[in-house]
């Protein structure tokens, strides 16, 4: 029948929702952690050599596996099919995608506990909302307001020093991630007006593309030596494997069964997932204030996707 169709594609999405969350929270925070801590104790490149190597790595692998699953579906063909303006847009959601990824793995190489990069990461949703209510002109709700209040106030309880001075008031890469978040937003907002005419599989592969593309660039000007530790090499490829390619593969066919906003819902507890990865493979959890304020993030982020949620079903 065709409810017991519509429950068991509504299965489908949240088995998808929950699987995508736990490759993102293990694949791109607790792996990645642990080939950074490895690549740092054998480079003698600084942390700038480090991130690079990082990098390189990372997305040689995700750019490989995406490379083969596109060619296994046959999307490689519509490539050559883009008009110029679709490939202008994809040069500028790489550009983006260089900045965003880039901003991302500072933070979480300065951060030394990955589960307070993923609560503070949290202001994502926050300013990819305010984003849509000044730019695309979307609609805004109280209830979507507490949550933004909410995953604020927690990300300031999560950075909060106690020092007075502005420099000290926050931990460092608090600015950091909070640049991420502009950008992801930006680039989110890009590919929500650009990405009708393009499929999930050619964006994911070009983003990983144009990330390979920049770090080989800066391995051959940094002269950054390209051999790894070997257990620094099997974090990144489990890490690369679970987080860019399969997460987000995940995250779209999850969107093929529910609603985005759906699929949001269960992602918005990555934080969680992320502090459960730590405290299992590193044996360390935040600081007590860091776990409230992180709790406060996604109560925040959740209130502003079931907001959303209600929001879209009353429409």
């Amino acid at each position: 029948t065709g409810m017991t169709a519509l429950k068991s594609d509504r299965f489908k999405g949240y088995l998808f929702a929950i699987l995508a969350t736990l490759s993102f929270s293990i694949g791109g925070y607790v792996f990645s952690k642990a080939a950074m801590n490895e690549i740092s104790q054998v480079q003698l490149t600084g942390p700038v050599g480090q991130l690079v190597v990082f990098i390189f790595y990372w997305f040689l692998v995700a750019f490989v596996l995406n490379l083969a699953w596109s060619a296994f579906r046959g999307n490689l063909a519509q490539l050559m099919r883009l008009s110029r303006r679709q490939y202008g847009i994809l040069i500028l959601l790489g550009i983006m995608e260089v900045l965003t990824n880039t901003s991302f793995y500072l933070s979480l190489q300065i951060i030394p506990d990955p589960s307070v990069t993923s609560f503070l990461g949290n202001l994502y949703p926050v300013i990819l909302t305010l984003m849509g209510v000044t730019l695309l002109k979307e609609r805004f709700t109280w209830l979507e307001s507490v949550g933004v209040f909410l995953a604020l106030t927690g990300a300031f309880v999560i950075s909060y020093t106690g020092e007075t001075s502005l420099q000290k008031m926050f931990i460092p890469g608090t600015l950091v991630v909070l640049i991420n978040a502009i950008l992801a937003s930006s680039t989110s907002v890009i590919g929500k007006i650009n990405v009708r005419q393009l499929t999930p599989e050619i964006i994911v592969l070009n983003g990983t593309f144009w990330l390979l593309i920049s770090a080989s660039i800066l391995m051959l000007t940094l002269d950054v030596p390209f051999h790894l530790p070997v257990a620094a090499l099997s974090n990144i490829a489990a890490g690369a494997f679970l987080g860019p390619f399969l997460g987000v593969l995940m995250i779209y066919y999850s969107f093929k069964f529910i609603e985005a906003s759906r699929s949001s819902i269960v992602q918005s507890t990555k934080g969680i997932v992320v502090m459960g990865g730590v405290w299992i493979y590193f044996g360390t959890l935040p600081l007590k204030h860091q776990i409230i304020g992180g709790l406060l993030t996604v109560a925040g982020v959740l209130i502003m996707t079931l907001a959303k949620a209600v929001q879209q079903k009353s429409a």
